[in-house]
C-alpha cells in the first residue's frame, strides 16, 4: 500500500510529541537561539566552575530541544521514504540541529582548559550536567582546536551523506518486480521478503522470492558499496584526526570498553556457538524434509504448521501477561503503547525496514516502528522494542538529558530480555511437547538468531571492512561481496549452502552506519540471558535490581551495568553460557522432534 492508503489505528500518534509542525519549529529556533546566547556569552570565557556549569545547562537544554524535534520530523520520514515532503522537512530540521551544534562545538575544547580545581568543582555542582563534564574530562586528549571543532561540526550534514544515500537506494529507487512460482503471481518488496518470504513454508516460493530479491538488490550495490565506503573512510579520517591509535579505539571509545571484550564477543560466538547453529540448521533440513539445507532457508521456523497467526489484540494480550512479572508499572506502560497508538505497525511502500523504538526527552511516550505480518515473531519484536521503551521510561524520569546517552555495549539489554520473559511465560502456559518446541524454536529463530547469529555475521564482517580502512585501503562491491560470504563459510561450513545473493547480506543492514553496533546486540543478549534467569528463580527482587540498572542511564560503565544485572563481563563465563543455553534448547527441540517423529 501507499501510505495514504493505510488505517489510522495501524499508525502513531506523533502528536504525542508536537500537537502540530509548527511548534516543533518552534523548538528548533529556540535552541539555535540558545546557542548563539551560549557563542556571544561563554565563548572565551568558560574558566570558572560556575561559567562552565551555567552554560552546560544551556547546551543541555539545546540537546533537549533538537532531540525531541528531530525525532518528530525524523519519524515522519521513516514511515515513508518516498514522501519528498517529508524528507525535505527531516533535511531542514537535521540542518538548524546541527546549526545550533555548530555554534557551541567551542565548549567542549575550551572547557577543558579551565584549571583542573574549577573542573572538580563543576563535577560537584553540575548536577544533571556533571557526568557530561567528566566525559569532556576524559575526552581531553582527542580534542582540537576551537576552529577545527567547529569546521567539524559545521559539516555535520555532510557527513551524514552516506546513510542517507543508502537509505534513499534502499527504500526510494528500489522498485521490485512480482515474480511467478508454478503459474502464480507473487508481489516483492524489500519489507515483504524480510517479514514475510524469508519464513515463508512453501519451499518453491521461498527460494524464488530470494533469488528475485537477491537480482533487484545487486543492480544497486555499487552506488552501496560507494556509500557504505565513504562512511567507513569517514570514520578512519576522524580517529586519525583526534589522535587514536586506530579506527576501531575511537569507535569503541564512547563505550567504555576494550578492543579484547570486543573482539572476544564476535571470536568466541564465531567458534563455539557455530556448531550449535548448524545442528539446528539440520533440524530445519529434516523437518521440513529439504532436499539441501540453503541460506534461503535458514529463518523458516521449525514447525512449518504450528505458528499461530496473531493479531494486535491477541499479542496485547501475550504482552501484558508475559511481562507481567516486571511489575504493574510496567503492564500498564504496556497497555498505554497500544491505546495511545505508540506503535507503527503498518506495511507500505517507502517505510524503513526492521523495527526500532525512539523516546524522545520530555515526551511521555515512545515510537515503535515495525511491520506486522500477523506471527509470533512479531510479538517477539514488539517485546523487544518495548524493552527500549521501558528502558528509557525509567531512564528519562530518573536522569537529565545527557544521562541518556546509553552505551551501545548494553543497550540491546533491556530490550533482549524481554523476548526471554516472553518465552519463560509461553512455557508455562502450556504442556504440550509440540507447543513446547513451538517456544523452543521461537527463542532460537528469533532472539538469539537475530542478536546471537544475524547481527554477529555482521559484525565479523564489519571488523574486516574496518581493518581495511585501518590499513589505509578502501572497499568496493565486490570485496564486501567476498569478505561477507567468507563470514558465512567460517561459520556455516559444508551445513548450510551459500545461495547465489547470500553475500550480499552486507547490502541489507542499517547499523553498518552506525559505528560498531552490530557486535553489541549479542554482548547486550549475554548480560540480559544471565538478568533473565535471575528474573525467573528470584522474582521481584531481581526485577528491582533490574529496574534500578535501567534508571542509570550512561552514568554507569557497561562493567558496572552487567554487575548490577549479576554477570561479570570482565570474563567470558557469562557469554559461554549463553552459548551453552541455546546448545541445551537445541539439543531439546531436536529430542522432542524425534518423540513427534516430524
Amino acid at each position: 500500500m501507499k501510505r495514504s492508503e493505510v488505517p489510522v489505528k495501524e499508525t502513531w500518534d506523533l502528536s504525542l510529541i508536537y500537537k502540530n509542525p509548527e511548534d516543533a519549529w518552534k523548538d528548533l529556533e529556540e535552541a539555535v537561539s540558545i546557542a548563539g546566547k551560549v557563542e556571544k556569552e561563554y565563548k572565551g570565557n568558560l574558566k570558572s566552575a560556575k561559567n562552565i556549569v551555567d552554560c552546560m545547562h544551556l547546551c543541555e537544554r539545546i540537546d533537549e530541544l533538537t532531540y525531541r524535534a528531530g525525532n518528530y520530523f525524523s519519524l515522519d520520514m521513516e514511515t515513508d521514504y518516498s514522501n519528498t515532503e517529508a524528507v525535505a522537512k527531516c533535511t531542514k530540521a537535521m540542518s538548524m540541529a546541527n546549526d545550533a551544534s555548530a555554534k557551541v562545538s567551542f565548549v567542549n575544547s575550551e572547557l577543558v582548559r579551565a584549571a583542573d580545581s574549577e573542573l572538580e568543582e563543576a563535577v560537584k555542582t553540575g548536577g544533571t550536567v556533571s557526568h557530561r563534564i567528566e566525559e569532556i574530562i576524559r575526552w581531553k586528549p582527542y580534542l582540537l582546536s576551537t576552529e577545527t571543532e567547529k569546521a567539524l561540526a559545521d559539516l555535520a550534514d555532510f557527513m551524514n551523506t552516506p546513510y542517507n544515500v543508502y537509505n534513499q537506494a534502499k527504500l526510494s529507487d528500489m522498485r521490485f518486480d512480482n515474480f511467478t512460482v508454478n503459474g502464480k503471481e507473487y508481489p516483492l518488496g524489500y519489507a515483504l521478503f524480510e517479514d514475510e518470504y524469508e519464513y515463508e513454508k512453501d519451499t518453491d516460493v521461498r527460494r524464488a522470492a530470494f533469488r528475485n530479491f537477491s537480482d533487484k538488490i545487486k543492480q544497486y550495490e555499487n552506488v552501496t558499496a560507494t556509500a557504505y565506503n565513504a562512511y567507513v573512510s569517514r570514520d578512519k579520517k576522524l580517529a586519525d584526526i583526534r589522535g587514536f591509535k586506530d579506527v576501531f579505539d575511537y569507535l569503541l571509545f564512547n563505550e567504555e570498553i576494550t578492543r579484547d571484550l570486543y573482539d572476544r564477543q564476535i571470536d568466541v560466538i564465531m567458534e563455539k556457538l557455530a556448531p550449535h547453529m548448524r545442528k539446528y540448521a539440520n533440524l530445519i533440513k529434516k523437518v521440513y524434509k529439504l532436499d539441501k539445507m540453503t541460506y534461503a532457508d535458514l529463518k523458516l521456523s521449525v514447525d512449518p504448521d504450528f505458528d499461530p497467526r496473531v493479531t494486535m489484540e491477541e499479542a496485547e494480550k501475550y504482552l501484558t501477561d508475559g511481562l507481567s512479572v516486571m511489575g504493574e508499572d510496567y503492564v500498564e506502560m504496556i497497555r498505554k503503547a497500544f491505546k495511545e497508538r505508540w506503535i507503527d505497525y503498518a506495511t507500505n511502500d517507502g517505510k524503513c525496514t526492521g523495527g526500532f523504538c525512539a523516546s524522545p526527552y520530555g515526551v511521555p511516550a515512545s515510537f515503535i516502528l515495525l511491520s506486522w505480518q500477523n506471527r509470533m515473531a512479531d510479538v517477539f519484536t514488539l517485546a523487544h522494542e518495548l524493552g527500549h521503551a521501558g528502558h528509557f521510561k525509567l531512564c528519562n524520569n530518573a536522569q537529565g538529558v545527557y544521562n541518556t546517552d546509553v552505551p551501545r555495549y548494553y543497550v540491546e539489554a533491556p530490550s533482549t530480555i524481554n523476548e526471554l520473559i516472553l518465552t519463560g511465560y509461553l512455557e508455562k502456559t502450556n504442556p504440550d511437547l509440540r507447543f513446547k518446541r513451538w517456544v523452543l524454536g521461537c527463542t532460537v529463530g528469533k532472539t538469539y538468531y537475530h542478536n546471537f547469529v544475524t547481527h554477529l555475521l555482521e559484525a565479523a564482517y564489519q571488523r574486516e571492512v574496518y581493518k581495511i580502512i585501518d590499513a589505509g585501503g578502501s572497499v568496493q562491491a565486490e570485496t564486501l561481496s567476498k569478505i561477507y560470504k567468507d563470514v558465512l563459510t567460517k561459520f556455516w561450513g559444508d551445513t548450510v549452502e551459500l545461495t547465489e545473493g547470500a553475500e550480499l547480506t552486507w547490502m541489507r543492514q542499517p547499523h553498518y552506519y552506525m559505528g560498531l553496533y552490530s557486535y553489541s546486540y549479542s554482548a547486550s543478549l549475554t548480560i540480559a540471558t544471565k538478568m533473565s534467569k535471575r528474573i525467573f528463580n528470584e522474582g521481584e527482587a531481581a526485577v528491582k535490581d533490574w529496574k534500578k540498572a535501567m534508571t542509570a542511564g550512561c552514568t554507569v560503565t557497561p562493567l558496572e551495568f552487567a554487575q548490577m544485572a549479576g554477570a561479570d563481563i570482565s570474563t567470558d563465563g557469562p557469554l559461554l553460557e549463553a552459548i551453552e543455553y541455546v546448545g541445551s534448547m537445541i539439543d531439546e527441540m531436536c529430542e522432542i522432534t524425534d518423540k513427534l517423529g516430524f
